[in-house]
């Protein structure tokens, strides 16, 4: 019998290695850009189109590479950083496996030109699919210059299970960020599709998180600082009261490096204890600098996760640091500069005599006794105030149904049935979504329990309505229709909001736009990752419009913009729990009965989108039983 194991082509192999360095366009930006630091380069340009599809180019000032390197630089496990095996425990560089080159030259299109300070002419090489197109001198900056094309063109299953332009985008800018955020020392430049997303200057920490997340973020820093003969930790946190529930911008970074770590996070979350509500999340931007023989790198092809070898007591310190920071965060008086109201202060001159305030009474005042210099309450017919007030018994049936009409405009209206020739009364529409004996009996009571709960009575027993959840279900209805149809109602705002979002967030926000104006939203790009809120869908009055549209773009962006269906439902169940009537409202009866009407005109009434009860039916035998 023959032997079947056999060496793999090194075209192979690579494709291999690819399939774990290289996962998306963001990774081959990573893997670039951290080669450019290493080379020690102060200038560090990216140009980007089509999220990566198209073309990724890194420009660096670094040292650049001779002749033989930069052919030699494309083979496997071949690297600069490493000699043995005992250097991967005093690694100071990003890199040092020498597979990240070799892996993107076997999945895309690779130019590179580079030039050393000490050559007169730099170098060209092209490469596609593992193989040397070319190589010639040529006349280039000193540094290096990759350009590669047409990402996986060679592995149609990896191009075609790419997400989408906006998704792969805000994949790109989150590595960016993070190596930004560690490397203030070195100028960045972000092009995409011709547009300069970031130009971020030479500058220390403070004004990198500022450039990256915005101005509003300089008011919420605390600074972390502290030095021990295990651990090094710089950096800072945020405020308490700066906490999110979504979108937290919270970094560790070891020796350089970007890293995530669950451990240290409980260390910084139990720190933020009874300080923020449950729930929320804090920022923080921390840099632990450690020996590097006290640390494992090699555990991830994405070397995000990294193994310490005194855990606990850097746990600890790390705790003890946060804790600091927070006490004297805490500790500092606000200063309040708000003279409006507060008494006026005199003016003391050298030399003026100090003399007690005086104060003027009347000796012959008795509280307890009549005077004629007391002011006499004057008599009010306090029975012409309520002249006028009727009760809702007494009220004309066409003012109750005024009413009504008004409430009907803050949440669905009943279903309009295909053929507009065929008028279909509340009643009927009810029958043929649920079983008669469920449907509310016309002109019934409605009772609010606990401002959480509506009861009514049915053909066959009382119906147990939870109010929030029947109102998310109208309106996740409404809003479906409006994003599938393009009708809805936007409502003006006389001062419009300023919302902040990162260029990540930008690029979701893009994707969804037409949704979110389709739904009623009007936003106005202002430029530095501003934008204006014009206009809100109707009927979300009270509603936090800024926290509502961060909301929003999370969801989007863990859905990954692939199904636009999935995108629509979530868009649309976020704004409807955003909009319903919370637990604790208190309804009148006409707004229990026209609540109760549009939740069994929806397709669905027994359940909420994403598959909570909506109601509960009593049957009058299983009150009868409950009463034996």
């Amino acid at each position: 019998m023959n032997d079947v194991i056999q060496l793999l082509p090194d075209s192979v192999a690579n494709q291999i290695a690819a399939g774990e360095v290289i996962q998306r366009p963001a990774s081959v930006v990573k893997e670039f850009v951290e080669n450019a630091i290493d080379a020690g380069a102060t200038l560090i340009q990216i140009v980007i189109k089509d999220a990566g599809r198209t073309l990724i180019q890194v420009i660096d000032n670094g040292k650049g590479m001779s002749e033989t390197d930069a052919r030699l630089s494309f083979e496997r496990h071949a690297t600069s950083k490493i000699r043995q095996a005992g250097d991967l425990f005093a690694l100071r560089t990003m890199g040092f496996r020498g597979e990240a080159l070799a892996s993107i030259a076997a999945i895309a299109q690779v130019e590179l030109r580079t030039r050393r300070a000490e050559d007169e002419v730099g170098t060209a090489i092209t490469l596609a699919a593992s193989v040397v197109e070319s190589q010639e001198c040529v006349s280039c900056p000193v540094g290096s210059n990759f350009s590669i094309k047409n990402i996986f063109y060679n592995v149609p299953a990896r191009r075609k299970f790419l997400k989408s332009n906006q998704v792969e985008l805000s994949n790109i800018l989150s590595e960016f960020e993070r190596i930004a955020l560690v490397n203030p020392e070195i100028a960045f430049e972000l092009i995409h599709n011709d547009n300069e997303l970031f130009n971020l200057p030479v500058s220390n920490l403070r004004q990198r998180i500022i450039s990256l997340f915005g101005k509003s973020m300089n008011q919420q820093l605390l600074t972390v600082e502290v030095e021990t003969s295990l651990i090094n930790i710089s950096g800072y946190i945020g405020k308490p009261e700066a906490s999110r529930k979504r979108n937290a911008l919270q970094y560790f970074f070891v020796n350089g490096r970007y890293m995530r770590h669950p451990y240290f996070h409980k260390a910084v979350m139990q720190s933020y204890e009874h300080l923020i509500p449950v729930g929320e999340m804090p920022n923080y931007f921390i840099n632990l600098a450690v020996d590097p023989a006290s640390i494992d790198v090699n555990i991830h092809p994405t070397k995000t996760e990294i193994k310490f070898e005194n855990e606990q007591p850097i746990w600890q310190i790390l705790s003890a640091a946060v804790k600091e920071a927070l006490g004297k965060f805490s500790a500092v008086p606000s200063i309040d500069f708000d003279m409006e109201g507060a008494p006026e202060i005199p003016v003391f001159h050298k030399g003026d005599s100090v003399k007690p305030p005086q104060t003027s009474f009347t000796p012959g005042y008795n509280p307890f006794k009549g005077s004629s210099s007391t002011p006499k309450r004057p008599d009010y017919d306090w029975t012409q105030l309520y002249s006028g007030f009727e009760s809702a018994k007494d009220m004309p049936r066409n003012s109750r149904e005024e009413e009504s009409q008004i409430f009907s405009s803050k949440v669905n209206q009943p279903v309009v049935p295909d053929n507009p020739s065929v008028v279909t009364s509340p009643s009927e529409t009810i029958a043929s979504k649920m079983n008669d004996s469920a449907v509310p009996v016309s002109g019934g009571q409605y009772l609010q329990v606990k401002g959480r709960y509506i009861v009514t009575s049915v053909k066959s027993g009382v119906v147990l309505i939870d109010q929030y959840r029947a109102h998310v279900r109208i309106l996740y209805d409404r809003y479906i229709s409006h994003i599938q149809s393009g009708q809805g109602v936007s409502q003006r705002v006389l001062f419009p909001e300023m919302i902040y979002l990162s260029a990540s967030q930008g690029a979701i926000l893009a994707s969804i736009k037409s949704d979110l104006d389709a739904l009623g939203f009007d936003l106005s790009d202002m430029g530095s990752g501003a934008y204006s809120i014009n206009g809100v869908p109707g009927g979300i009055e009270g509603v936090d419009v800024v926290n509502l549209l961060n909301k929003m773009i999370e969801t989007a962006s863990e859905k990954g913009g692939d199904v636009k269906s999935d995108i629509h439902e979530s868009i649309a169940r976020t704004l409807a729990e955003s909009a319903a009537i919370p637990y604790g409202q208190i309804l009148s009866p006409l707004e229990m009965e026209q609540l109760a009407e549009d939740l069994f005109a929806s397709a669905m009434p027994g359940y909420t989108p994403d598959g909570k009860i909506t109601l509960t039916v009593f049957s009058t035998e299983e009150l009868q039983k409950r009463f034996k």
